[in-house]
């Protein structure tokens, strides 16, 4: 019945629309020449919107009754309540519509409205998503101290369900996982960073717009690929790949490591970083680079001493959508690096990575008591607090270096 209340919104407000312009259009133009029609405050387009919120607004609130009280608003009383909103609704757009009647002003307010909704709706769902990590956190530290998860050296969180087995307090620090959760944003940022800032240079600087629009597009599909895909290829064709260039020259190198999925995983990154700082450059006025010109200046020399300073907020920007990016991948790292949580700073080792390590404790039937489950929740908030400082510090440093062209 829902469903059916939230279409017959759509057409109501739709139906309103057209009944509030043309009432408008025709009270308007009955009005006496040098009358009201000479002071109309709104277009008839205005009344339309006003009447069409009016009525959706009013649809919205007896959805939402039924939605709140499903076994006290249901079948025909639903029914009867939404055809006298929508009825209301109506009535009072016609006695509202008319030369006088400020409709532009109501439906800003409306818009208005919405937009700060929407905002606030972000706003609450990251409170929302900060406060349920620090309280189960909380919980975790209860039963782990703070120093040993972040000083710790061994990650082992399966606990034993008998007293007489070993193991039975498991072991939570965090330095390995996190140190591999670095190392493999570190390779692929080194891998995506430079490809991806020349490519947009090129594409933006260099390239006819014949290329532009044959490479732009072949680069962008990266971005589409599935990351199952990507760690396809890193499992059966880098990784074997980079075993065999090393045991060439006399060493061994397990097929999965932090190298494998960090390349791979810099390939992936590639169109975010490009496409954006493709954007950013073009962004520049042209005006810049014509008086680089002017003065004698080369086409590198003006890319390098005028444009990437001016774009550079923006290029730090798409840097650090690549380093989220990273950071948060899961299937990559999963089939191309392990799971084993190895504290090494050779990346041709095996390594884990903070959300690999939350997707393992929190896959299968869990109860949030035990510090294994609890324990994804404090890897996901140290996460969000090292994420910030990033974000803050690259702020810090675009203020700081940017350009300023008034």
């Amino acid at each position: 019945m829902i469903l059916e209340i939230f279409l017959l919104i759509a057409v109501s407000s739709l139906g309103a629309f057209f009944f509030g312009k043309h009432l408008a259009q025709s009270r308007l133009a009955l009005a006496p020449v040098g009358g009201l029609s000479d002071r109309a405050h709104s277009l008839p387009g205005y009344h339309g919107y006003f009447a069409a919120w009016l009525v959706g607004l009013a649809g919205f609130a007896v959805a939402a009754l039924g939605l709140a009280y499903p076994k006290l608003f249901n079948g025909g009383l639903l029914l009867a309540l939404f055809v006298a909103a929508v009825g209301g609704g109506f009535a009072f757009s016609y006695r509202q519509i008319g030369a006088g009647f400020r409709a532009r002003i109501q439906v800003e307010r409306f818009v208005k409205g919405a937009l700060l909704l929407c905002s606030g709706v972000a706003v609450l769902t990251t409170f929302g998503i900060v406060f349920s990590l620090v309280f189960e956190s909380l919980r975790f530290f209860e039963q782990v101290p703070l120093l040993d998860f972040l000083t710790g050296l061994q990650w082992s969180p399966q606990t034993a369900l008998r007293e007489d087995q070993a193991g039975q307090s498991g072991a939570f620090g965090a330095v390995p996982i996190f140190t591999g959760t670095f190392m493999i944003t570190a390779v692929a940022m080194f891998v995506a960073a430079p490809i991806g800032l020349l490519i947009a240079i090129y594409l933006s600087e260099y390239a006819t717009k014949r290329t532009r629009a044959i490479v732009k597009p072949f680069v962008e599909i990266l971005a589409g690929v599935p990351t199952v895909v990507y760690g396809f290829f890193a499992l059966l064709t880098v990784g074997p790949a980079i075993r065999g260039f090393a045991e060439g020259f006399g060493f061994s190198v397990p097929t999965q490591s932090a190298i494998a999925a960090g390349s791979v995983m810099g390939v992936m990154i590639i169109p975010f970083i490009s496409s954006l700082s493709d954007d950013v450059i073009n962004a520049v006025p042209q005006t810049l680079r014509d008086g680089s010109y002017a003065l004698g200046a080369t086409k590198s020399e003006t890319m390098t001493n005028v444009i990437f300073p001016a774009a550079l907020p923006g290029i730090i920007g798409a840097l650090l959508l690549g380093v989220s990016r990273a950071i948060g991948e899961t299937m990559i790292v999963v089939m191309a690096a392990g799971r084993a949580a190895n504290l090494t700073g050779n990346p041709f080792e095996a390594v884990t990575t903070v959300t690999v390590q939350i997707v393992s404790l929190l896959t299968g039937d869990q109860e949030f008591d035990s510090a294994k489950t609890l324990a994804a929740f404090a890897l996901g908030l140290v996460l969000f607090v090292l994420t910030l400082v990033l974000n803050v510090i690259a702020l810090l440093i675009v203020r700081k270096y940017r350009e300023r062209y008034e």
